[in-house]
């Protein structure tokens, strides 16, 4: 059979000794989201930009358009004047 002996002492036992390690993260603030919300502001606006562009053009195209017919149309009335003028001197 075996023995153990117990020693007492008049020393107070000591607490056991914790660590804990706190890993903070800092962020940029916001700021990334704020450049990520810029861009899209951009995006779409850039976007409604260039649509408004096409628009004004074809609008250009258009005037232009309709002013060449009405210079046609203005061509044939002074070539028809002048055949009846013609006719009429003859």
């Amino acid at each position: 059979m075996t023995e153990y002996t117990a020693t007492v002492t008049d020393r107070p036992v000591e607490p056991l000794q914790t660590h804990a390690t706190i890993v903070e993260r800092r962020s940029g603030g916001g700021s990334g989201l704020m450049m990520a919300i810029l861009l899209m502001i951009l995006v779409v606006g850039g976007f409604f930009a260039w649509q408004f562009v096409q628009r004004g053009e074809v609008r250009t195209d258009a005037v232009a358009g309709a002013a060449n017919e009405v210079g046609n149309a203005a061509q044939k009335v002074g070539d028809a004047a002048r055949n009846a003028a013609q006719a009429i001197g003859e």
